[in-house]
C-alpha cells in the first residue's frame, strides 16, 4: 500500500476514534452533573453575594475539566479493553489525579491535606459504582458480581480511610501497618478477569499516553479551580467538600465504571472501584512513610 493510500486510512481511523470518544464522554449523566455544578456555584454566588461572573467562569472551567477527564478515561478504556485485567488497570489509571494531589500536599508539608483526596475518594467511589450501575441498567448484575469480595474490600478500605483523620500522629505507624496488612491480601485475592472475547480492538493504543497526560493535568488544576470558584461564589466550605470535591475527585471512577458496565463488563467495573480503593490506601501509606522519613 502506498503512502498516499495509508494517510487517508489513518485519518479515517483517527476521526473514528475521536467520534467514539466524544459519544462515550458526552451523555445525559454528564450533562446532568455539569448543570448541577453550575447551579450550585451560581446559587451560592447569589445567596452569598459573591461575584456572579467569576463564579460562572470558575464553574464553567470545572465543567470543562470534567469533560476532559471523562474523555481521557473513555480513551484509555477503549485502548486497553482487549487486555486481560482491564478492571485492575482502570483502577490504577483513574487514581492518577489522587496520586498527583498526594504529591502536591507532601511538597507543601501537609500530610492530612495530602492524604485527604485519595482517602476521601474511598467513600465516594462505591457511590459512583452504585450510580453507574443504576444508569447503565446493570444494578442487579453488578450486585451479584463477587458480592462477598466486593463488600469486604469496600467496607475495609472505606473504614481505613475514614479513621485516619481522627488518629493522633503517634498512631500513624499503626494505621500504616493495618493498611498494608489489610490491602495486600485484598489485592492478591481479587477475582481473576478474563481477556476480551477475541474481537480485534480497532481503537489505537497510541491514545493511552496523551489521555493519561490529560487525566493528570486535569487532576493537577482541579484544586486551584475549585478554590477560585469557591472564593468567588462564597460557597460554604463544608458543602463544597461534600458535593463538589467528593464528586469531582471520583469522577474518573464513575466514568470508567459506567463505560465498563455499558461494555458488559461488570467484574471489571467492580474491580475498577475495589482496586482504586486499595490503591488509595497505598497512597496514604506512601504519604505516611515520606512524612515519617
Amino acid at each position: 500500500m502506498s503512502l498516499r493510500a495509508e494517510r487517508p486510512e489513518m485519518n479515517n481511523n483517527f476521526l473514528k476514534d475521536i467520534r467514539r470518544i466524544r459519544a462515550m464522554s458526552f451523555g445525559p449523566p454528564d450533562v446532568v452533573i455539569w448543570i448541577l455544578v453550575l447551579i450550585f456555584f451560581m446559587g451560592a454566588a447569589i445567596i452569598g453575594h459573591g461575584s456572579l461572573k467569576l463564579s460562572l467562569l470558575g464553574a464553567t472551567s470545572l465543567v470543562v475539566l470534567m469533560f476532559l477527564v471523562g474523555a481521557a478515561v473513555e480513551a484509555i478504556i477503549e485502548a486497553i479493553r482487549d487486555l486481560k485485567g482491564l478492571g485492575t488497570l482502570a483502577g490504577f489509571i483513574t487514581n492518577g489525579p489522587e496520586a498527583l494531589c498526594l504529591i502536591v500536599g507532601l511538597v507543601a508539608g501537609d500530610l492530612l491535606y495530602a492524604t485527604s483526596t485519595p482517602l476521601g475518594s474511598n467513600v465516594m467511589n462505591p457511590l459512583m459504582l452504585f450510580i453507574a450501575a443504576l444508569i447503565s441498567g446493570s444494578f442487579i448484575l453488578t450486585v451479584k458480581t463477587n458480592p462477598r469480595y466486593s463488600l469486604t474490600c469496600i467496607t475495609l478500605t472505606a473504614a481505613l480511610a475514614v479513621s485516619f483523620p481522627f488518629l493522633p500522629e503517634k498512631l500513624y505507624p499503626v494505621w500504616l501497618a493495618a493498611g498494608v496488612l489489610v490491602t495486600i491480601p485484598l489485592f492478591v485475592k481479587r477475582p481473576p478477569e478474563p481477556a476480551d472475547n477475541g474481537q480485534k480492538n480497532e481503537f489505537s493504543k497510541l491514545w493511552i499516553f496523551p489521555a493519561f497526560l490529560v487525566l493528570l493535568a486535569a487532576g493537577y488544576v482541579l484544586d486551584p479551580v475549585v478554590s477560585f470558584t469557591a472564593e468567588q461564589s462564597h460557597a460554604p466550605k463544608g458543602a463544597i467538600g461534600f458535593f463538589v470535591l467528593a464528586t469531582l475527585t471520583s469522577w474518573p471512577e464513575f466514568k470508567s465504571s459506567l463505560g465498563l458496565l455499558r461494555r458488559g463488563k461488570p467484574l471489571a467495573a467492580v474491580l475498577n472501584i475495589t482496586v482504586s480503593n486499595i490503591t488509595n490506601i497505598w497512597l496514604g501509606v506512601i504519604g505516611i512513610i515520606i512524612h515519617i522519613l
